[in-house]
């Protein structure tokens, strides 16, 4: 299974005698998918990971060919900027790139949260993913264009990465970036930033205006992930 071009949908020729079904069977399992369910879907390459759409509409024909209507979730590495430091591995981007495929591509579910219930998650699961951007194929424009911004780096929050909570100005910074190891800051039991430390209070209000945590109150904060 391919892809198509985004904006050319690949269907079979003419509607005669095909007809909209409510669910469909996983061939060789118990999952049903139904229109809004987003499934993993076979690649073209078996060496690529699986691709991710959302199904739109399920429809079968005379012969009882089932085909599925979806939007296809892009990974960073699909876009035309390619995947960035901040990208987490989970994240994918909602394109406007119809198509239209057969069901027996589909290889399993998934679930694709928001980014905000995605940070939320207790436990992050083999089927699990996010999305906080939609994309333009064609234009590889992002939609929203700008996002909140962390650290000393000024990069957007990536869930998959340890960060560590000013005191004072409650901004957020990776390890790295304030001369700390991974394992030096999952030791923390307090921590303040070089400016808020040399503040005659340490108190220093947060000049960027993000007060709050990408995620949660904790003060540091990292992904559990099943394995």
């Amino acid at each position: 299974m391919a892809k198509t071009r985004p904006g050319v949908a690949s269907s079979a020729k003419g509607k005669l005698g095909k007809k909209d079904i409510d669910s469909y069977t996983i061939r060789g399992t118990t999952k049903v998918v139904k229109v809004g369910d987003c499934v993993l879907m076979r690649p073209s390459d078996a060496g690529k990971p699986p691709y991710v759409a959302c199904v739109e509409k399920i429809e079968a024909d005379a012969r009882n060919n089932v085909k599925v209507h979806c939007r296809w979730y892009y990974r960073p590495e699909e876009s035309l900027g390619g995947r960035r430091q901040f990208h987490g591995a989970k994240e994918l981007f909602l394109s406007d790139h119809y198509d239209v495929q057969s069901a027996h591509t589909i290889e399993g579910k998934c679930i694709v949260h928001t980014f905000k219930n995605y940070t939320r998650l207790e436990n992050v699961g083999a089927e699990d993913y996010y999305c906080r951007f939609e994309y333009k194929a064609a234009t590889g424009a992002f939609t929203p264009d700008r996002v909140a911004v962390y650290c000393k780096c000024e990069m957007p929050y990536n869930p998959d990465d340890l960060m560590v909570q000013c005191e004072g100005c409650k901004d957020w910074y990776h390890p790295a970036c304030v001369g700390m190891t991974i394992e030096e800051a999952k030791k923390l039991e307090h921590f303040v930033c070089v400016e808020c430390s040399s503040d005659e209070d340490g108190l220093k209000r947060s000049q960027n205006g993000f007060a709050s945590s990408p995620t949660n109150d904790l003060k540091v904060e990292a992904k559990r992930r099943k394995r």
